[in-house]
């Protein structure tokens, strides 16, 4: 029985990850996948969070929103349509898109899409949560 599988995740400008790992953490639209080695096949909707992985006893993680995954037994592939790497989220700059998205959330008129507001301020908190998380295990003030 294998110990790891093949990796994959991108989005339309960069591969960030290709990598053989234990195991993975991924946010389906409909709630988060945890994928060991021979996973059944499967194909969802990615949705916004926080994607993690383990690589030996390393642990990695990448926040990811839209786009799909594609599970193999011995390979997934995320193809996001945004995705970063905690350590590249500048913390003040993802505070204020936080903000912003709460205002619209507050502000929003009559049949404004209140869906697409909230996964606008869902995606703002993972990536200010990612930031903050990042900062604090590497001994940074967020």
């Amino acid at each position: 029985m294998p110990e790891t599988f093949l990796l994959e995740v991108a989005t339309p400008e960069r591969l960030l990850v290709r990598e053989q790992v234990r195991e993975a953490q991924i946010p389906a639209a409909r709630g988060y996948i945890g994928v060991l080695p021979e996973h059944a096949p499967l194909l969802a909707e990615l949705g916004t969070g926080t994607l993690s992985y383990a690589v030996g006893e390393r642990r990695s993680s990448i926040v990811v929103s839209g786009g799909f995954v594609e599970v193999q037994p011995d390979h997934v592939r995320v193809l996001a349509e945004t995705a970063e790497r905690p350590e590249e989220i500048d913390t003040e700059r993802a505070r204020q898109a936080l903000r912003q998205a709460e205002r619209e959330l507050l502000m929003a008129p009559p049949g404004a899409d209140i869906a697409r507001a909230l996964n606008k301020l869902r995606k703002a908190q993972e990536r200010l949560a990612a930031a903050e998380k990042q900062k604090a295990q590497t001994g940074k003030r967020a």
